[in-house]
């Protein structure tokens, strides 16, 4: 098959790892990549060495490119989105697919009436310690599942707000702890537990010169019957490495940094540590490896070249922005939200 050729929105630090990912794909190449700063743009095509445009419409008119990859500020992804569904191009996002999922309906609806593939990249899913502790799950090894916890509790200094203009913002970040250091370990456990279908949460911004919340908890009721808790902060220094707790009747696994640290199930022999090497944001966003992208990375690409759904959809990746939307409406009304 003839390589898929990608084009990347957005020059963050980020723009780092998809380029390292693909460089190791025989199936994939770089075409180009987008920045709305003509300035950017040239500092971006020196260093790099790929043509870099300011502009959608000349970007997105290189015929070379099939997927887009969407890396810019949260709550400009739906405009790179649109223009790339609406150019023919399949889209791969990073999280989350935008701030609201008013905004993300008219995403998907978007992407179907124009027969492109929408993935999102949470890559977290592709972590061997998770995979093995979802199949246990799945398998019902735990049988009936009582609870379901998070923790995020998360430390960012305040020059990581004050250097952007777009962290911790409502409009561009929608919101802080919760949707944008959180929401991977909250896809996590809705993945293992089920939908949520009520919460009740309270947040703060207690630390940093944000709109967004820097501490926040909430009570979470699952369509299942078992309940939970999640917590993140990203004024919770030094920052721990994200927690997730799944419990049930027969047994109870807990992972750490994406390790599993505690798997006791009735029958089996306690497992110990895992040797998994991953790394964890709790202090440091840069301190993350780059397997887990490029497994979503290859999963897009040859979803494209055999003409199925991604990884994780747009329908998949809606679920941890919906809780979370609730998450902050909760707060606001100060009353427990049905999802």
């Amino acid at each position: 098959m003839s390589q898929i050729g990608i084009g990347i929105v957005g020059t963050g630090s980020i723009v780092r790892t998809y380029l390292k990912c693909i460089s190791e794909m025989a199936t994939a190449k770089v075409v180009a990549l987008c920045t709305t700063s003509p300035d950017r743009a040239r500092e971006v095509e020196a260093e790099f060495g790929y043509p870099v445009f300011s502009d959608y419409q000349e970007f997105l008119a290189e015929s070379d490119i099939d997927l887009v990859c969407v890396c810019n500020e949260s709550g400009k992804h739906g405009e790179a989105i649109e223009a790339a569904a609406m150019a023919g191009k399949h889209i791969l996002s990073e999280k989350p697919l935008e701030v609201t999922t008013e905004k993300i309906d008219a995403l998907i609806t978007l992407c179907k009436e124009r027969q492109v593939y929408l993935g999102c990249v949470l890559q977290n899913r592709c972590a061997a310690d998770y995979k093995r502790a979802e199949e246990a799950i799945r398998s019902g090894k735990l049988g009936k599942l009582l609870m379901g916890n998070a923790s995020i509790d998360w430390y960012r200094s305040e020059d990581y707000y004050a250097k952007s203009e777009w962290r911790g913002t409502l409009a561009l970040d929608g919101g802080a702890a919760f949707i944008n250091q959180g929401i991977h370990t909250i896809d996590l456990l809705m993945n293992l537990m089920g939908p949520v279908v009520s919460v009740y949460a309270h947040v703060q911004t207690r630390v940093h010169k944000i709109e967004g919340e820097d501490v926040g908890a909430a009570l979470v009721n699952y369509s299942n019957g078992a309940i939970g808790t999640l917590t993140a902060g990203t004024a919770l220094y030094p920052g721990y490495p994200e927690r997730l707790e799944v419990y049930g009747e027969k047994g109870s696994i807990i992972m750490e940094g994406g390790q599993i640290i505690a798997w006791n199930v009735e029958g089996e022999d306690p497992k110990g540590v895992s040797s998994e090497t991953l790394g964890s944001g709790a202090s440091d966003p840069t301190a993350i490896g780059h397997e887990n992208h490029k497994t979503v990375l290859e999963d897009m690409v040859e979803a494209i070249q055999m003409k199925r759904p991604p990884m994780v959809d747009g329908e998949e990746a809606r679920k941890s922005v919906a809780l979370i939307n609730a998450i902050y409406e909760s707060s606001k009304r100060r009353s427990l939200i049905h999802l």
